[in-house]
Parts: structure tokens; sequence; C-alpha cells
């Protein structure tokens, strides 16, 4: 974002993005305005390789559709990289650093194999200035309108002064 010229951000991240918003939270702070985690993925301690599983047998395959020169060697140390190398909660950031970031968020659930329920409502029970909506949020329509409205309202609500002008 420096190289743009953008000093403060808000980040919006849906799936592994929610983890990708925790680790900018934690690397660049005084960077990030707020955050909206839309289905964080999460380690399930009883499913410990859902997410390597579910990245080689779905994600790959469509990556190296478009771009085969990439080889699975590659993509396999990217998904240890990412989903073993700390297979707890929410594999970027530790429920530590979650318990003392003072960023805004807000935390949309799901429950699905990959975004485990269970990690959104531990991200918004540790994090001090977390929110949460509604589980479930996307249906029916009216009820994923009235999310989308949250989201507005939570990001205006944080919206730098200097960004509002």
């Amino acid at each position: 974002m420096d190289h743009l010229g953008i000093h403060r951000f808000f980040y919006m991240g849906y799936c592994i993005g929610g983890p990708f918003v925790l680790k900018l939270m934690e690397r660049a702070p005084e960077h990030v305005v707020a955050g909206v985690l839309c289905q964080p993925v999460g380690h399930r301690p009883e499913n410990p390789d859902v997410m390597y599983t579910s990245g080689q047998e779905v994600w790959a395959k469509e990556f190296r559709a478009r771009r085969p020169e990439v080889s699975m060697e590659t993509i396999e140390k990217y998904l240890h990289n990412l989903y073993r190398v700390r297979p707890d909660f929410v594999y970027s950031v530790s429920r530590d650093f979650v318990r003392s970031c003072q960023t805004p968020m807000l935390v949309l659930p799901d429950d699905t194999p990959a975004h485990a329920y269970q990690t959104s409502v531990d991200i918004a029970s540790l994090a001090p200035n977390a929110e949460v909506t509604v589980y479930p949020w996307k249906d029916p329509p009216e009820l994923k309108a009235r999310t989308i409205n949250r989201v507005r309202t939570f990001l205006k609500a944080h919206q730098p002064v200097t960004a509002a002008r």
C-alpha cells in the first residue's frame, strides 16, 4: 500500500483473507484501520488437514489449470507453510496476539469444514474491539442485506477523519 501512497486502509478478507488481515494487523497496525473477517478459515483439531487437503484437491487443480508452470512441489510447500507450520487457531497469528489486538474488527461467521464456526467465535471472544454478526448471515436474502448494511455501518464508524475529507 505504501507504494500506492495509501497509508491507512480497511481490509476485508474472505476465507484465508481473514487470517491474512490478522497478520497485517500484527505486522502493520499503524496502517490497518479496521478489518472485516468474512468466514475466516481456522484449524480444526478434529480434522487437522482439512485445509491442506482442500488446497491440494480443489484450489491447486484450479490454480494449475491457469498456471501450469507452477509445480505441485511448489504448491505443496506453499500449502504446508500456510496450514501446517502453525497448526492452531487461524494459522497466521497467535491467540495472544488477537487478545492484544486493538484494531476494530467485524467477524462474519460460517460453519463449513473450511470455515469453522468456533474460529469465528474465538476471534470475536478474544479480540477486545471485535464485533460479530449473526450466524447464519447469508440466508434469507433479507438477513444478507442487513449484514451488508452492518458491514457498511462498521466501516463508516471506523473511517479515519482524513479519509472522510
